[in-house]
């Protein structure tokens, strides 16, 4: 791992005490909209060395007696069975499976609000499975000219139309599988009917990303474009923000896009807007938590080099575009940064030059940087995975971990009995033949041990890998980066 940047802790901290204000600030209710991941955050783990991963998951737990969660997915998302890109499942699935993490960690989910609601076949069968499986759904509907027509919008017609979801806690957190599912509008539609009620409530972001109070052009801030550039994201300079206290500060163009819309619909639900500007209405204190700019800058910068990878993976496979390659790398430009700032790509692709196959290499926390080459019984990466762990280990290199006769017999399985074409064996192949021979081999024990000091380290291959060798360098928390071609010329890979 390299040097830390982030004050974890500290952050928290400040978030959950600017959190609580803004309860006290609107009466005693608060309707948080959660933007970016709850669970998994592993962009701003990566830009922001020392940010753990489920920091977010943390902050509520520590106010989970005041907190809820409200689960909100798109009826058309579901018809159309929008997939989330890091896990390959449904939006549908995906929140079965945040209404499961957010009870293992003691959070309440109240219930699920399915918005854009129009009877659509898929919609109702998924609200049927989770009435069955005791949870509470609520329907918000399509509103015509929505966000255009406030008249309409904040009426008995408009907002009044949706199903007033019964909440118990003053703060309630809305999130969502994934982008355009309706959570700031599910907000406000909340907003309308609390005041309706005589219920004194309101509404705030909870934002990471851009980071409000560092400039436009960090490197921090322009990761969270790279990371964005499929959206076509920007980040601006707020006008509003500068016009009403003088002050320059960070957002992106949708929320200032809309930010007129929402403070006149807050205007028109609340009698005035509590907000000047989009940014008043993000708790953003990630800023406040940076204890050392150079390391955030460089670890930044790292990522954009890889979201280029993995935009130039995605156009080689058919789903990318080339706008979002030139994008990134429009950003690149900007840092004065290449690929050539990635030590482990120009080692693979020695390597893999001067063997006549893929390669693969990692860069360890001292620097140093080990190969692994393709053979007969090993690919690339699971051979640089066991060298790693050699080196790490103290063991000599010419100390065979995995022997000839224990990665046979696995291949005569792969190939004659499960029916796979490739008789090398995969990454997590490898760990669980050296986990079976740590029980008798000191050696190997000795190499397993070392698996947790892998996560951080940066990786490289000189082709695009199987799916199941990502997933596990993603388990193992190793940051790999692939080049955009195939070992073979088939069409079907995986």
């Amino acid at each position: 791992m390299g040097k830390i940047g982030f004050n974890n802790a500290e952050y928290i901290r400040l978030q959950s005490e600017n959190i609580r204000k803004r309860i006290s600030m609107f009466g005693g209710k608060l309707y948080l909209e959660f933007g970016g991941k709850l669970f998994d955050d592993f962009h701003a783990a990566r830009v922001l060395p020392g940010f753990e991963p489920d920091s977010k998951v943390k902050l509520l737990m520590e106010m989970k007696d005041e907190a809820e969660i409200v689960i909100v997915i798109n009826a058309d998302a579901i018809e159309k069975n929008k997939r989330r890109g890091d896990l390959g499942i449904t939006y549908d699935l995906d929140t079965l499976r945040l209404i499961d993490a957010f009870r293992g960690v003691g959070l309440y989910v109240g219930s699920v609000v399915i918005t854009q609601y129009t009877g659509q076949h898929l919609a109702k069968a998924f609200e049927k499975r989770l009435t069955a499986l005791g949870v509470k759904v609520y329907r918000h509907y399509s509103i015509e000219d929505y966000p255009s027509n406030i008249s309409l919008i904040v009426s008995d017609d408009g907002f009044g139309k949706n199903e007033y979801i019964e909440t118990e806690r003053q703060l309630v957190v809305i999130t969502a599988p994934g982008p355009g599912s309706g959570k700031m509008a599910t907000c406000l539609s909340q907003l309308y009917h609390e005041h309706k009620r005589g219920i004194k409530a309101g509404y705030a972001k909870f934002e990471t990303f851009p980071i409000w109070n560092i400039p436009l052009k960090h490197p921090v801030n322009l990761a969270y474009e790279a990371a964005t550039a499929d959206l076509n994201d920007v980040n601006m300079i707020d006008p509003f923000h500068l016009e009403a206290y003088g002050e320059t500060a960070v957002n992106y163009n949708r929320d200032i896009e809309t930010f007129p819309v929402l403070s006149a619909m807050l205007k028109k639900i609340l009698g005035e807007s509590p907000y000047k500007s989009p940014t008043d209405m993000g708790v953003n204190m990630a800023g406040y938590a940076i204890s050392d700019d150079n390391a955030v800058c460089d670890a930044a910068k790292q990522e954009i080099i890889r979201r280029y990878y993995n935009a130039l993976c995605t156009l080689r496979q058919g789903m990318g575009s080339q706008s979002e390659v030139a994008k990134i790398e429009l950003l690149m430009n900007q840092l004065n940064i290449s690929v050539d700032d990635r030590p482990v790509v120009k080692a693979a692709l020695q390597k893999s030059e001067l063997t006549g196959a893929p390669a693969t290499a990692i860069q360890m926390n001292d620097g140093k940087i080990i190969t692994g080459k393709t053979s007969s019984l090993l690919g690339s990466s699971s051979s640089m995975l066991l060298n790693v762990l050699k080196e790490l280990a103290g063991i000599p290199d010419e100390i065979q971990l995995l022997s000839p006769k224990i990665i046979e017999p696995i291949q005569k399985m792969k190939t004659g009995v499960l029916g796979n074409h490739n008789p090398r064996l995969h990454i997590d192949e490898v760990l669980i033949a050296l986990s079976i021979c740590a029980a008798t081999d000191d050696y190997a024990k000795k190499a397993l041990e070392q698996v947790p000091k892998l996560k951080g380290l940066e990786a490289h291959s000189s082709v695009i890998l199987a799916r199941i060798d990502e997933q596990t360098f993603k388990k193992l928390g190793i940051n790999m980066t692939l080049e955009p071609k195939y070992q073979t010329k088939k069409l079907y890979h995986n």
